[in-house]
């Protein structure tokens, strides 16, 4: 039985996009689906409300979640991407490494048609396969993404308020990404609209991905580049002399009329990013 976006709390934003606004951080998830694949945009902060996203998701897609794009290293965003078991995992690479680069240490795996290069200089795929990369896509060495201090975004999550129980089991079992994208990696769902990932950042945080809609209209996952909901934080781990130009790849890739989803808070307008943009700026001494 078929049940839709907003049976489940998910907000419809165009055919066959959508996000939730889950409880404690406000945090956005995304889901893009298809015909026979989805892709989930962040995987929630804990084990326990990544497997209530997957359930949702698809129920909402009526197939499995077979992509799962996040968008930065931070706990809230990914700490539940371990209950995608088979999903692949897709990052931005951040500076210095190659286009559609497989994450350091998975066995370089091409992730099976999903993300996979054709010579194009832009990676495309056509969004369907088995979803697995070249690893099991757990434990080990995560690619770069998450470092190597799992003790510390633990200790993070629990400063948050996340249960140290909870923290300490989702920091363990951290998913090993299996894709980086740099530049930019296009996706061509069987049945669903054009996806394109881009490696945005730095701004945030050294690796800003989003993930960019070809629907009607355009819808663009920005992560925590753009908040709504507060201010933008800028922890230890942002690059704030870049966040602007990072706004402004944003609103290259989007377009004016596009509607952009903040990591936290309320859908926004082109307007809202460009201000938000202006107000970094100045926050931070930037041109």
């Amino acid at each position: 039985m078929s049940v839709t976006w907003e049976e489940l709390g998910w907000e419809r934003l165009a055919e066959g996009v959508g996000r939730c606004r889950l409880p404690v951080w406000d945090c956005t998830v995304g889901l893009i689906t298809g015909t026979g694949s989805a892709l989930l945009v962040d995987a929630g902060s804990s084990l326990a409300e990544g497997a209530r996203l997957r359930g949702q998701a698809e129920a909402i897609a009526g197939h499995r979640v077979r992509l799962v794009a996040l968008t930065h290293p931070h706990f809230d965003h990914v700490f539940g991407a371990a209950a995608f078991a088979g999903a692949t995992v897709l990052v931005a690479a951040g500076e210095g490494a190659s286009p559609g680069a497989p994450a350091p240490g998975n066995g370089g795996g091409n992730a099976h048609g999903n993300a996979q290069g054709h010579g194009d200089g832009h990676g495309r795929g056509d969004g369907r396969g088995d979803g697995r990369g070249g690893g099991d896509g757990r434990g080990g060495g995560d690619g770069g993404f998450f470092g190597t201090d799992r003790a510390g975004m633990c200790a993070d999550a629990v400063r948050n308020g996340l249960d140290r129980r909870a923290a300490e089991e989702a920091a363990d079992a951290l998913v090993r990404p299996h894709r980086t994208v740099r530049g930019t990696l296009d996706l061509e769902p069987a049945g669903g609209p054009r996806i394109r990932l881009a490696d945005v950042g730095p701004g945030h945080t050294a690796r800003d991905l989003a993930v960019v809609v070809a629907s009607d209209p355009v819808v663009v996952f920005c992560g925590d580049l753009v908040e709504e909901s507060g201010e933008p934080q800028a922890g230890p781990d942002a690059v704030p002399s870049r966040w602007p130009a990072a706004l402004d790849r944003l609103l290259e890739l989007g377009g004016e009329d596009a509607l952009y989803v903040p990591g936290h808070g309320a859908v926004v307008d082109a307007s809202f990013v460009r201000a938000q943009r202006d107000a970094l700026a100045r926050r931070f001494g930037v041109s």
